[in-house]
């Protein structure tokens, strides 16, 4: 059984004037996701600035979230490291917490060869028992889950059961999807390439867009699963324009400028987070005016 199927938000830690973790104002988003039909929540991801969390807001953060959507719909926690044992150990304590799900980037920096790979999620997938998304983003990791080495942990583990695809490679993520089948699960990591990733098989989208436009992302999923693709198409297309803004300067830096923009108030970014440039936050303020949102 699939983790969930069509829209999941990677959802923004909203922050204090002093860069505090904002908690009601999380409750606040979760609550407004969860009104809009959104399908998952997935907490401290990138978009939700792991990197720049301590460990204890990162696990707090996890723990408040599964306790705000009280098991409405799934919650799958962010739990990956550069450090193998880090790694693990926050994915063990993401599961007592009560994550149905956990997503786990790829080493970042160190650049671990596929054996590095396979050994590294075999080791979270030896020390849990929820199901794990693996999540292959190289352009912001400089590594690359090669289509093989998914096949091979999909069928060599006994939880890992799906890959959040970023790579932007549709031709690699079709060799995933025809090497592993169906042991492995396939979400978009990139807001642009929803329909052609589904086309592929996959069951929708770890999504940025989602935060700022949860029902218009929802029904390019939902419109495809209800064998409408030419509508799905057309709202993929409709929201080129503010997916390409929304990745114009780094991610989360676009997308919680656009949530204060739009009144939504998540506070500053952490550094090395800053303020966008002047040129980059008129194409933003465009994008959203042309898409509805401001």
């Amino acid at each position: 059984m699939a983790i969930f199927k069509g829209a999941g938000v990677a959802i923004v830690t909203p922050m204090n004037a002093d860069e505090s973790v904002n908690y009601p104002k999380l409750r606040e988003l979760v609550e407004e996701q969860i009104a809009a039909g959104t399908d998952a929540i997935i907490i401290c991801g990138t978009t939700g600035e792991s990197a720049c969390l301590t460990f204890e807001e990162h696990l707090d953060v996890i723990k408040a979230c599964i306790e705000y959507v009280d098991h409405r719909i799934p919650v799958i926690a962010g739990t990956g490291s550069n450090c193998t044992k880090d790694a693990v150990y926050m994915s063990v304590e993401a599961e007592k917490m009560g994550a149905d799900a956990l997503l786990c980037v790829t080493p970042y920096y160190n650049k671990a060869t596929q054996k590095g790979l396979i050994e590294h999620y075999t080791s979270i997938s030896d020390a849990v028992n929820i199901p794990i998304i693996l999540y292959n983003v190289p352009s912001r990791t400089g590594c690359n889950l090669a289509p093989e080495t998914i096949a091979y942990l999909a069928k060599n583990t006994k939880n890992i059961r799906a890959v959040k695809e970023a790579s932007g490679n549709i031709s690699q993520i079709a060799r995933v999807k025809a090497l592993a089948g169906d042991d492995i699960d396939l979400y978009s990591g990139n807001d642009d390439q929803i329909v052609p990733i589904m086309s592929l098989g996959g069951l929708g989208v770890i999504s940025v867009l989602s935060n700022v436009a949860p029902r218009q992302t929802k029904e390019i999923c939902q419109a495809w699963f209800d064998g409408d693709t030419q509508k799905s198409a057309r709202l993929q297309l409709e929201a080129m324009d503010i997916v390409g803004a929304l990745f114009c300067e780094v991610n989360p830096i676009p997308v919680k400028t656009a949530m204060n923009l739009m009144g939504k108030e998540v506070g500053p970014l952490r550094a090395p987070m800053c303020e966008m440039e002047e040129k980059n936050l008129e194409r933003l303020k465009s994008a959203m005016r042309h898409y509805g949102l401001l």
